[in-house]
């Protein structure tokens, strides 16, 4: 789907919606992912990352966000590369249904959200690399004809070879 200027406004209101009902536990909500790019094409998911400042909490926060209608899922293959670099769970929203909502959650100074934002910020600020980007994942998405984990695979190494292209531009 071509970018829609709603998606951002779509993030906004589930920051606020995360950091109020996580009472103090989400220090930061970051918007990543194809929707947090403008101009190229994505799926209509947002997709965010919340950073929670103590591992304390962790257990706390996740079940203060099921309540706002999330389910707790499996990690994609992507993602567990950086296990043992903090906790981190996924969960999706709606609980049932097709996603919407994607969100990564991590503790502070998470490998993750550091290079999800670098990549993310790469993109924006390179037009040229953003739309190769997009041309990678529709072609991947062509390959895969739309088989979810084949696509979740092929992103993967998508995104290693973004990272290996002069940076880390890894997620």
């Amino acid at each position: 789907m071509h970018h829609d200027a709603r998606w951002r406004q779509e993030f906004e209101q589930t920051r606020s919606g995360l950091l109020q009902a996580c009472q103090g536990r989400v220090v930061t909500v970051e918007h990543i992912g194809s929707t947090a790019i403008g101009g190229i094409i994505a799926q209509p998911v947002i997709d965010a990352v919340a950073v929670i400042a103590d591992p304390v909490d962790f257990r706390d926060a996740v079940l203060l966000i099921e309540g706002l209608n999330f389910i707790t899922v499996s990690s994609p293959a992507w993602m567990q590369r950086f296990e043992g670099h903090g906790q981190q769970a996924m969960l999706s929203k709606p609980r049932h249904g097709e996603a919407t909502h994607r969100l990564y959650l991590v503790t502070q100074g998470s490998i993750l959200l550091e290079q999800t934002i670098r990549f993310r910020d790469r993109l924006r600020a390179n037009p040229e690399m953003a739309i190769g980007f997009e041309t990678a994942k529709v072609n991947a998405w062509r390959r895969t004809e739309g088989v979810a984990s084949d696509y979740e695979a092929a992103m993967a190494s998508i995104f290693d070879d973004f990272q290996s292209m002069g940076g880390q531009p890894s997620d």
